[in-house]
């Protein structure tokens, strides 16, 4: 019997059907709407076993590649899936089960009816863009993602969402056009878009270094690095709770996986000058993130600008990865704890809003007691935010940490101490007010189990992070994504 399951789990390719299935459960929410909530709940189900699967067989049989139609590079597309891809698949999952299960009870039920067919269909475009192993590909999925979730940021059909969502789309089209320009200029230079094929081809030319930087702008615009992330904060502070979860925790993830992607296997050779430049772009990130989180009156806002803050430390690792490599894995896991605690900040902050209509920081009134999973989600978020132990934001920023000061890098370890300071009066500056009356007291709203319990839930996966890494961390090395050599199963 057991052998049987074995077999069955290794001949399926998940990876279709990771993207299959939401594409699938989209149509049917559109369709036949009364039942789209059950449909999503279901699909959602079906992509964590598909996940779980495709882990089971990266485990047996190392990186997956699966020529599409039987026709694989150059001519045709390849589905590829590594270490890399399976934990961005992992978090993509785990963050839109919780959300899902959440907005059953957030969303009005005319937002429910257009939210699910759109959600669904953005699942699959993510599946699709951690699956591509050719950049026109990451290309077509990347518009799908972002199209998907401009128009979930507009979902409450409001003055300020409409304003929101256009900033977004124009953010959005800008960088896709960036990103295009640079498919096209190394097509006509290398005749292949497939990434492996890239890696053996690019040299050190103009066209390679125009590429790079037009790849490297729209991906940054995508992601909101700092001084481009003027979009993120009016579509955040627009959008329902569970859409600003998704954004901040999935999207702006996708197009950074696709540049960590990009750099591995392409240009990472010719690009010794660039990580200079990211690491400073970080560091202006996190510095002036997390003192803009610092003066916002609403919650909403302060955790928007924390998530421009928190990005700035992805991009601080590329300096200090160019030296060690293995350092990519710290930079993998950083992305995920925070995907988990910031997905649980924005849903607490949906709670307060049912709780108390309004996410005013100074009129949060005696949430604690009347609010104890919420309060204690958020805490618990706040500890992987700020890089307190035992959490997951903990281990990844403690690598940093050391490996800024092991290369003498005083000025990323000082950025890295002074943002975990912001972070931690930032936070506090919220659960501060949590303790106290309101000056001004209001008629408190119930607040549905089924909301209170998947912000927690994510919020203690941020903090379960810091005890499973040295599992987690052999996930990520599956392929050898990060060319250390001698990890491949």
């Amino acid at each position: 019997m057991a052998s049987l399951i074995n077999t069955f789990i290794n001949t399926l390719n998940w990876p279709v059907l990771l993207i299959l299935l939401p594409l699938i459960g989209a149509m049917i929410c559109f369709i036949w709407p009364r039942s789209a909530i059950l449909t999503g709940l279901i699909t959602l189900s079906a992509v964590l076993c598909c996940v779980a699967g495709l882990t089971w067989q990266l485990l047996e049989h190392g990186v997956y590649r699966h020529p599409v139609g039987g026709w694989g590079a150059p001519l045709g597309i390849d589905l590829y899936a590594d270490g890399l891809s399976l934990i961005m698949l992992l978090t993509t999952a785990l963050v839109g089960s919780a959300i899902s299960v959440y907005s059953t009870a957030y969303l009005k039920p005319q937002e429910s009816t257009r939210f699910w067919p759109v959600w669904l269909l953005l699942l699959a475009a993510l599946n699709a863009l951690f699956l591509s192993a050719d950049l026109f590909n990451l290309y077509v999925t990347l518009e799908l993602m972002g199209l998907a979730a401009v128009t979930l940021t507009a979902l409450s059909a409001t003055r300020q969402a409409y304003n929101g969502a256009m900033r977004y789309l124009l953010a959005t089209l800008l960088g896709s056009l960036c990103y295009l320009l640079a498919i096209a200029l190394l097509y006509h230079a290398y005749a292949t878009v497939d990434i492996s094929l890239l890696a053996q081809r690019v040299d050190s030319s103009p066209v390679s270094w125009a590429a790079f930087g037009l790849i490297s702008a729209g991906l940054a615009l995508k992601t909101a690095l700092f001084p481009l992330h003027f979009w993120l904060p009016p579509a955040h502070s627009s959008a329902p709770a569970p859409v600003s979860a998704l954004l901040s925790a999935l999207v702006v993830k996708a197009s950074f996986y696709i540049l960590l992607r990009v750099w591995l296997e392409i240009f990472a050779p010719l690009g010794a000058g660039a990580v200079e430049l990211f690491g400073l772009l970080g560091m202006l990130a996190v510095v002036w993130g997390s003192i803009q989180a610092l003066r916002q009156t609403r919650l909403k806002l302060l955790i928007a600008y924390s998530t421009v803050a928190q990005i700035g430390y992805l991009f601080m690792a590329f300096p200090l990865a160019s030296n060690r490599p293995q350092l990519w894995a710290a930079v993998l896991y950083l992305a995920l704890s925070h995907a988990l605690a910031k997905s649980a900040m924005f849903l607490s902050a949906g709670n307060l809003l049912k709780y108390g209509g309004h996410d005013r920081i100074s009129d949060l009134d005696r949430v604690v007691q009347r609010l104890p999973l919420t309060a204690a989600a958020f805490a618990l978020a706040g500890v992987s935010i700020m890089g307190l132990p035992p959490s997951g934001g903990f281990i990844s920023k403690w690598l940093l940490l050391e490996a800024a000061i092991t290369q003498g890098r005083w000025d990323l370890a000082l950025v890295m101490i002074f943002g975990g300071l912001l972070a931690a009066a930032y936070i506090f500056k919220v659960l501060g007010r949590t303790f106290t009356q309101a000056a001004t007291t209001h008629e408190a709203r119930a607040v549905p189990a089924s909301m209170e319990w998947p912000a927690l839930l994510l919020a203690l996966g941020a903090i379960v992070l810091g005890f499973i890494a040295i599992p987690m961390f052999g996930l990520i090395h599956i392929g050898d994504a990060f060319g250390l050599g001698g990890v491949q199963p």
